[in-house]
């Protein structure tokens, strides 16, 4: 990935000034109106995302008569993340610097970021100390006091710059490059959540190889203005933030911790404090109390609302046994004996995934699923994997709406030369023939977040063919896949389930990660990854008997599958 600029690139203003905001009216236009003092002599746009507000302040903004271009833009409430990358496809300068809305600009904050850009940079960051004129209590002080301490820390010579340093308070960087780079991720700050966007856009940008400069002479000043409920709300979604973050990068599950572990203490005993602790703590300091305990059974209570924020995500990634769901199509085929019970309607299968859900299940994608079978991740409290094998156009009609609207993920398994034809290895028991996936409709898949896997080429038994039609089989599919722009294929469904140690080894040979079974069980720490058991889930699987099974896949006697 090249996240460098271009130097051919012509731009409009030199910076673009991104600033979200959602529900702090009168903050954002102080802020806004602080620009007019820029000692910059070059040109700079600012933008406002308006996000979801219903206080009043695109109107405001709208009213305000700037010596500057000030755009405002207005959105659902989607997040700071969303919000900031909506910003920066409006920017038209050649380098954009985000700014919260509870910053203020110094005057010379321009002027420093370009100067470090003039000396080599790729991305700037400053100082954010807290406003001079912020009245002072006990979480003015704790913000002061770690603002102080970065500042030094980050002017140390050579330092090592990590992913929490680079915070999106205020961070500039060639417009080239964030796009190169994605933008910020979406999911972490969703319905208005707080936290880690940034840290994930950090890491992603030290992984560029972008030079990274701090400018300590870059500031904007911190209007703190968060009240006690609202610092406790975010540290219960900052809990959140990080089961996401190290789900995505479980290679950084020592860099994310903001606690430390949750004591066995904590566990068994003050968590069940935690309503009337905070009740109490928050009166108190209502009252106006404000002595060093008091302080104290705060950040207690801060802390015991971070980990409820942690088990509201499915708890912090660890190697915990994985259920693996396998459907087939999601059509109603009522009236064919032959394929009846495997076919879910669509009202079925929604009915499942809210079932699970409501039992405390976690949704897993199909990274997660393969960093865990290498045993290099965790997974949450209770995770459970959705797999839809023989590719239907209704996975696509039926099953993608519903992942969509449930905000989960899946891996299709396809038939690589069946792709726009039906199922004819069922023409042998009588079965209706569905429509199958053709290469666009398996591309929109993809788009809609769903994983592409091999079911072979021709849907066949594999253990009862030769090795060397088992390489067309296998090997074969994955080059057909990879034909149609879809890549390599990491995982492989076994037709029918059937497989030996000869097509275990052709589907290694052929680059397969994991492979799938129809072997009911769960898939274990240090299993096997060419022989991983899954559910399969039928049309008879209703209520209880769905939960019970998915639950205790190994004790419930069930008709075995034939897929």
């Amino acid at each position: 990935m090249n996240a460098f600029p271009n130097p051919n690139n012509t731009s409009s203003f030199r910076f673009s000034i991104v600033i979200p905001t959602y529900e702090r009216r009168d903050m954002v236009i102080s802020s806004v109106l602080a620009w007019e003092y820029q000692e910059f002599v070059g040109s700079f746009e600012v933008i406002v995302v308006v996000d979801g507000s219903t206080d009043g302040t695109a109107e405001a903004l709208q009213s305000l008569d700037t010596p500057f271009p000030l755009t405002i833009i207005e959105q659902t409430n989607q997040g700071a993340a969303a919000a900031r990358n909506r910003g920066s496809d409006a920017a038209k300068g050649e380098i954009i610097l985000f700014l919260d809305d509870d910053m203020e600009a110094h005057p010379r904050l321009l002027v420093e970021h370009n100067l470090s850009y003039g000396s080599g940079a790729d991305v700037v960051f400053g100082h954010i100390p807290l406003h001079p004129k912020l009245p002072a209590n006990f979480l003015t002080e704790q913000v002061n006091s770690w603002t102080e301490e970065r500042k030094h820390r980050l002017s140390t010579v050579n330092l090592q710059i990590t992913p929490q340093d680079l915070l999106s308070g205020q961070i500039s960087l060639y417009r080239e490059s964030f796009l190169n780079l994605g933008g910020f991720d979406n999911s972490f700050t969703k319905e208005g959540s707080f936290g880690n966007e940034d840290i994930d856009f950090g890491y992603r940008l030290l992984q560029s190889g972008c030079k990274i400069v701090f400018n300590s002479n870059a500031i904007s000043w911190h209007k703190y203005a968060d009240t006690p409920y609202q610092n406790l709300q975010k540290f219960r979604q900052l809990g959140r933030a990080d089961v996401v973050f190290i789900r995505k990068h479980p290679q950084l599950t020592d860099v994310i911790g903001n606690f430390g572990a949750e004591s066995q203490c904590e566990k068994v005993f003050w968590r069940w404090l935690r309503y009337p602790l905070c009740w109490f703590v928050l009166a108190l300091i209502n009252l106006g109390f404000k002595n060093p305990l008091v302080a104290n059974l705060f950040s207690k209570v801060r802390r015991l609302e971070y980990w409820q924020g942690v088990r509201d995500a499915g708890g912090i990634p660890c190697p915990r046994p994985l259920r693996v769901l396998c459907y087939h199509s999601t059509s109603d085929q009522a009236d064919d004996p032959a394929l009846r019970d495997f076919c879910i309607p669509a009202e079925q299968l929604r009915g499942h995934i809210q079932l699970l859900k409501h039992a405390g299940f976690n949704f897993i994608n199909a990274s997660e699923c393969l960093h865990f079978v290498r045993g290099n991740g965790g997974l949450p409290f209770r995770p459970v994997l959705l797999t839809f094998d023989d590719g239907y156009q209704d996975t696509l009609d039926v099953a993608l709406p519903i992942l969509k609207d449930e905000d989960i993920s899946a891996i299709a398994f396809v038939v690589s030369q069946r792709l726009g034809r039906t199922n004819d290895w069922d023409l042998p028991i009588g079965a209706s023939q569905i429509k199958l996936l053709d290469a666009e409709g398996v591309q929109e898949l993809v788009k809609g977040g769903v994983d592409i896997g091999s079911h072979s080429r021709t849907h066949i038994k594999l253990n009862r063919i030769s090795v060397e039609d088992l390489s067309s089989e296998i090997g074969g599919a994955v080059m057909d896949l990879e034909a149609i722009g879809l890549g390599k294929p990491l995982f492989l469904a076994y037709p029918y389930g059937e497989y030996n140690e000869k097509v275990k080894a052709a589907a290694q040979e052929a680059g397969i990660q994991a492979a799938f079974t129809v072997e009911r069980g769960l898939v274990q720490p240090q299993q096997d990854p060419y022989q991983l058991p899954r559910i399969e889930i039928f049309r008879r699987d209703v209520g209880w008997r769905f939960l019970a099974k998915v639950v205790l896949p190994s004790l419930v006697k069930l008709t075995p599958g034939r897929w």
